[in-house]
């Protein structure tokens, strides 16, 4: 009569090794999000759904098979995340742990993005779990966009639990390192009404600009193309399109000017030419354009003393531009 309870908790044991240092990545798009459980040794559908905190009966139709098929050594399983076991409330019932499930950030990916193919999860929940702000993210960051509810006393996942509390930030072990902060030249370029709360910096949120409205320029500047004019590479990409202004507190003393736009690397020197007054400066790249409404059709935006230089502070909402890069 022994001999049960003993084999469950030796192929549980071997389960903590094999789950030990794995972290559950998220793959698909809402609402198909699942994760993927490689078949080992000795496991059935119902070790493998005690594991995963889900009835074999919604795994076995999700790999479009049935539960009289058995598993095989090898096998790539799918296993969905569903209500009954994917928590990004943070709720769970008393003999449930939560385990972070992780995304890693592709090329070009922002933040907003990862919310909406993860069942649009709140992206203030996003920075809180991954200690970061939406604007530091980067291509090959792994960032928690949820979490696996699981029998505290009957998965071998349980082990990578975090500890949370309504209100606070989930205890993540081995919780990924925020990015480096970049050059001290690019904290502080654009004005905000906050006051950092720490003696820590951290690199000033991409403005979002809630109207489509002319941004006034306070001057006029000319540092015969800026301050990164000498960095500037010239490479083989252009594009041709409409830009617009962000408020910045960079680029009247110094000739430090910035922008942002879509599929260029952060930190690229980009060289922008207005086309009405031909113009040209040259600025570094923040980040993406946010994908809200009021950037649609934008090749680019750029700080407002970059604006001044190139002679497009004149009240126009937008304007034509060159940029190379």
């Amino acid at each position: 009569m022994q001999q049960k309870p003993i084999l469950w908790i030796l192929f549980l044991c071997l389960s903590l090794s094999s789950f030990a240092q794995s972290k559950l990545e998220v793959k698909g798009k809402s609402p198909d999000l699942f994760l993927e459980h490689k078949v080992v040794a000795k496991e059935t559908w119902y070790s493998v759904g005690r594991l995963y905190n889900l009835h074999p009966k919604e795994i076995a139709p999700f790999n479009s098979t049935d539960l009289n098929t058995g598993l095989k050594i090898g096998q790539l399983l799918k296993i969905p995340l569903v209500a009954g076991n994917f928590s990004q409330d943070e709720r769970k019932e008393s003999d449930e742990v939560l385990v972070p499930v992780y995304h890693q950030v592709a090329e070009g990916e922002w933040m907003y993005r990862v919310s909406v193919n993860h069942n649009k999860v709140a992206l203030d929940k996003l920075e809180k779990w991954n200690g970061i702000t939406r604007d530091q993210i980067r291509s090959g960051m792994q960032l928690i966009v949820g979490f696996l509810k699981v029998k505290r006393e009957l998965s071998a996942l349980a082990q990578q639990a975090v500890q949370s509390t309504a209100g606070k930030q989930p205890k993540v072990e081995n919780q990924p390192k925020a990015p480096i902060e970049p050059p001290k030249e690019e904290k502080q370029v654009i004005a905000t009404t906050q006051t950092p709360k720490s003696t820590t910096e951290k690199p000033a949120p991409v403005p979002v600009l809630k109207q489509q409205e002319p941004v006034a320029i306070s001057g006029s500047v000319d540092y015969n193309g800026g301050f990164f004019r000498s960095q500037f590479r010239n490479g083989s990409k252009s594009a041709n399109g409409q830009a617009t202004i962000f408020r910045s507190t960079s680029g009247w003393k110094d000739g430090k000017y910035y922008a942002l736009m879509d599929n260029v690397a952060v930190g690229t020197i980009v060289k922008i030419r207005h086309t009405g007054s031909n113009k040209v400066v040259y600025a570094k790249v923040l980040g993406q354009l946010s994908d809200i409404k009021e950037n649609t059709g934008l090749a680019i935006r750029i700080s407002n003393a970059a604006a001044a230089e190139l002679g497009a502070g004149n009240g126009e909402a937008r304007f034509s531009v060159e940029v190379q890069y």
